[in-house]
């Protein structure tokens, strides 16, 4: 059975991730690097699906090839959840499986997926949770996996609408643990991918980008830096437009007044009219003295 991909024991021989301060690297295909990935297999005489790095266009990446088979890649590690919360990784397909379904044994066949692994003890109490890119389940719904409830799979993608087109995803897997189980996660322990068509008997190609564990800490410091930065800057935008709003009104602007009937400022200026540079509109101009009169 395909949990048995998931439900095995993860104290031994565990993988050393590498990456910044911020972000720790599972999965660099991207570089051609498949260090730290195991190949997972499920029976002895199930056929196995071939991963291998390859370009796609110009990406390179982690290719799986599977006809009516089933094995994975694991990345064994020992992490605390709230230190790095948030699986980040890519993926595309070429086509789902007509026959899959994930409500069935049957049709638990998926041309990708990522599983998020927690030890607990014995092998039989271990969790998982299993993003997939859905046969026919909904996108953004999750439903127990037909082999145990101890796996959840949830539906990131789903159908062949965006089949051909890489699709880019980040979720927060220490808050989906609490969410479909109900308690604090326990250390993860493992990250692994399957491409599989053996339940379906079918054939399809999965692929896949670059997989990480993204910190909280540091995702908290920026965003909340970043917020009382805007704090500080807020009163200023907000009380210079104010300013900017009285300071750039007309220099002369007149202030409506009343006028009377028959006042001068009634009478049409016949001589000067109306000028940008003199405050006084509505006045009506001195009459200069009558020059000399020579004789």
């Amino acid at each position: 059975m395909k949990v048995l991909l998931v439900c095995i024991l993860l104290i031994t021989n565990l993988s050393l991730a590498h990456g910044t301060e911020n972000e720790l690297h599972l999965g660099r295909f991207s570089s051609g690097d498949l260090s730290g990935w195991k190949e997972q297999t499920i029976g002895m005489l199930k056929a196995k699906t071939s991963y291998s790095i390859a370009k796609d266009g110009e990406k390179t990446v982690l290719v799986a090839r599977s006809n009516k088979s089933a094995s994975g890649q694991i990345y064994k590690l020992k992490l605390d959840l709230k230190e790095y919360p948030t699986l980040s990784w890519s993926w595309k397909i070429d086509h789902v499986f007509k026959k899959g379904d994930e409500k069935s044994k049957d049709g638990d066949d998926f041309a990708v997926r990522v599983y998020a692994v927690f030890p607990r003890g014995f092998f039989t109490k271990t969790r998982a949770i299993c993003y997939v890119w859905a046969n026919k389940l909904p996108r953004g719904s999750h439903i127990p996996n037909p082999y145990s409830s101890n796996i959840i799979t949830v539906a990131v993608d789903s159908g062949d609408e965006l089949a051909g087109q890489w699709i880019s995803h980040q979720r927060n897997i220490y808050e989906d643990y609490k969410n479909f189980f109900g308690e604090e996660p326990p250390k993860i322990g493992a990250i692994a991918i399957m491409t599989d068509s053996d339940n379906t008997g079918e054939s399809t190609i999965g692929y896949y980008g670059d997989i990480s564990l993204l910190r909280q800490k540091k995702t908290d410091e920026v965003n909340q830096k970043r917020k009382d930065q805007k704090s500080k800057d807020t009163p200023q935008k907000e009380g210079k437009p104010k300013e900017i709003h009285n300071e750039e009104q007309p220099m002369f602007k007149v202030q409506p007044t009343e006028i009377q009937p028959g006042s001068a400022a009634d009478e049409p200026n016949q001589q000067n009219g109306t000028s940008k540079e003199q405050p006084g509109v509505g006045v009506k101009p001195l009459t200069p003295p009558a020059a000399p009169s020579s004789r």
